[in-house]
């Protein structure tokens, strides 16, 4: 079983028992997160497409890590004129194990 779902603006292809990095959640490590926002439930042969969402369908997880990705540069140079600009930059995530996947 396994759904497609939808948190920080990225859509995420998940199922039970998996550790997935989403954008950064306003929940500390050990809470239970619910995520609403589900687009695509498959079970073996019983598929369910929401419109956009599915109503009354689910995903729990619990919040195992917080932390920061590798870091990214973007440099910008312009030749014969002297600008140069390095910048970087480290995008938070959220590590949640998916425990249960609820369809109603």
């Amino acid at each position: 079983m396994y759904a497609v779902i939808e948190t920080g603006g990225k859509q995420y292809r998940v199922s039970e028992g998996e550790i997935v990095r989403v954008e950064r959640l306003a929940s500390p490590v050990g809470d239970e997160v619910s995520i609403s926002a589900v687009h695509f439930v498959v079970d073996g042969n019983d598929v369910q497409v929401g419109d956009p969402t599915i109503a009354g369908a689910s995903v729990k997880g619990t919040v195992v890590e917080e932390g920061r990705g590798r870091k990214v540069i973007a440099f910008k140079k312009k030749r014969r004129k002297g600008y140069r600009r390095k910048i970087g930059h480290r995008q938070g995530y959220t590590a949640l194990r998916i425990d249960k996947i609820v369809v109603s």
